[in-house]
């Protein structure tokens, strides 16, 4: 029998927290994510039979929307991810398939993504120096796609001091490496 031991992205059995003059960035392990692309002609059918599934409707481009802990964001045209806590959802992308029949692809994203929340008062001071998404101007609730130290990466705006940024999990060293060092550089 194998004695196999879970390990966060950054390659630890606990998340990474890093607290930085007031700013904290979390590394956030404990969340399942499943994209979810509608299939040709299926826009208004998937958008039916998830409002049914979720209680909530998707989301319109670079925004989200959610409901208690899961959260829809918008990936580009017709495609989204949704992310639930793992603790009640580790089965989320075969709970979405089930729900959505044949109006979208389904896919597990969960091993393939790294969240890292960043919160505090000096997040778009972080930001800025990250990347050219002015997170200034984000309202709560929207999401962006931008490049983030060399990696496609989006950014979801919680509220004003509160941001998720999704990478792809590769590069989960890079992209907290970047975040910290940037935090350092705009508050330290």
């Amino acid at each position: 029998m194998h004695s196999l031991i879970a390990t966060t992205a950054l390659g630890g059995s606990e998340a990474q927290v890093d607290t930085i003059a007031g700013l904290t960035i979390t590394e956030c392990p404990d969340w399942a994510i499943a994209s979810v692309a509608a299939r040709h002609n299926c826009e208004k059918p998937l958008a039916a039979a998830f409002k049914k599934a979720m209680g909530f409707g998707l989301p319109k481009p670079m925004q989200s929307t959610g409901k208690g802990d899961i959260t829809a964001f918008w990936t580009g045209p017709d495609q989204y991810f949704i992310e639930a806590p793992i603790a009640d959802n580790e089965l989320l992308a075969d709970t979405l398939a089930t729900a959505l029949k044949q109006t979208a692809s389904i896919t597990d994203q969960t091993g393939g993504w790294v969240r890292f929340d960043v919160a505090g008062s000096g997040c778009s001071n972080v930001f800025e120096r990250l990347c050219i998404l002015d997170t200034r101007t984000m309202d709560d609730g929207a999401v962006s796609r931008t490049s983030l130290e060399h990696s496609g990466c989006f950014i979801l705006c919680r509220k004003s001091d509160h941001f998720s940024v999704y990478g792809p999990r590769s590069t989960a060293g890079s992209i907290h490496h970047a975040l910290v060092t940037a935090a350092k550089s705009a508050l330290g």
